[in-house]
């Protein structure tokens, strides 16, 4: 039971005296060592240039940078309650029980005011940018609200803590899109709506499902991690119905799916594209291999640069996609030409 002193900064934990947190705790509860995973708005970047052939002009790159700025900082928001409401399970994690929230005490007016400002300050940010872009940012924190808050909660849901969390894959792919449409193919009101270009439903589905399967990963390499199904219940509800094996089918099956709409998208968008299907393959199945680690970094992806081998093979990965959308291999129109004649 926890009991604060209101003479004092000193907060009682189980008879265990605990400090107030400091500004270092709260800079340290927004996580700004996880805004690397915005890199999935390069994707969006790179499809949306290729349909516009965007000017690069410097103006241009302020846009960028200004995008990317914004979504840190909605990124951080939904860090922020993430850290704060979490407190009470982290403590049954073996590591994340060390984390600044749980060793220090978080004042709620002080979180939430943290909260309010980097929600305001990203979405007022991203106006600059343009009104779906700033759509699309209310809805990833709109679903940072709805993965940590209760009564929603739906990271204590068994396979919705999954499908919820990684549906901020493909808002992240559309956000980089959107800094690169044209500002007069957009809408300026909401009831313009009706006619606006978005990305191909068949990149992101991939994208979202793509997500899941890192997501489903990372919950495996968490319950294998602690390895005691009773202390994973207490740390993530939703590993009270979790098994490692329902967790590995689990990851099978977003993989699957994943493919079957990346393969759709690379054929009827850009057949050459259909060349970097292995590296695909490598990708997934290198991430697979790194999961089934005894304590694999998966579990804070945040640290997966230590992987460097793999690290370099994404950067690999990248060129030969950069490549693969400028080169045109006219005999890979064979794949579309009909193989049956009735």
């Amino acid at each position: 039971m926890k009991t604060t002193n209101t003479t004092s900064s000193a907060v009682t934990d189980g008879g265990v005296s605990l400090r107030a947190a400091g500004l270092h705790e709260y800079v340290t509860i927004a996580r700004p060592d996880h805004w690397f995973k915005n890199i999935f708005m390069l994707p969006g970047m790179l499809f949306a240039y290729l349909v516009y052939q965007t000017p690069l002009e410097p103006a241009f790159f302020l846009k960028v940078v200004s995008g990317i700025a914004c979504t840190c900082l909605i990124a951080s928001a939904n860090y922020v309650i993430n850290e704060y409401l979490d407190v009470q399970f982290d403590r049954f994690h073996p590591v994340k029980k060390f984390r600044s929230g749980v060793q220090t005490v978080l004042n709620p007016y002080y979180v939430f005011l943290q909260w309010l400002l980097l929600a305001a300050s990203g979405l007022l940010l991203s106006l600059y940018i343009n009104l779906p872009f700033m759509l699309l940012e209310a809805f990833l924190l709109f679903m940072g609200v709805m993965y940590n808050v209760k009564p929603f909660r739906t990271k204590d849901r068994v396979y919705l803590d999954v499908i919820s969390e990684s549906i901020n894959n493909p808002i992240r792919l559309a956000l980089g899109w959107f800094i690169f449409v044209p500002a007069a193919l957009l809408p300026e009101h909401i009831s313009d709506f009706s006619w606006i270009i978005i990305p191909p439903s068949s990149i992101i589905l991939a994208y979202w499902m793509g997500g899941a399967f890192l997501m489903a990963t990372k919950r495996f390499a968490e319950y294998r991690f602690i390895g005691n199904p009773e202390q994973a219940g207490l740390y993530r509800r939703s590993f009270k119905y979790y098994t490692e094996n329902s967790l590995l089918i689990s990851m099978f099956f977003y993989a699957l799916v994943s493919a079957f709409f990346l393969g759709i998208f690379l054929v009827k968008h850009r057949i050459e594209l259909l060349l970097s299907f292995p590296f695909f393959a490598v990708l997934f199945a290198w991430y697979l291999h790194i999961g089934l680690r005894k304590d694999s970094v998966v579990q804070g992806p945040e640290k997966l640069h230590h992987e460097k081998k793999y690290m370099g093979f994404v950067v690999l990965f990248i060129v030969v996609l950069m490549a693969l959308l400028y080169i045109d291999i006219p005999q890979l129109n064979w794949f579309l030409k009909q193989s049956f004649q009735y």
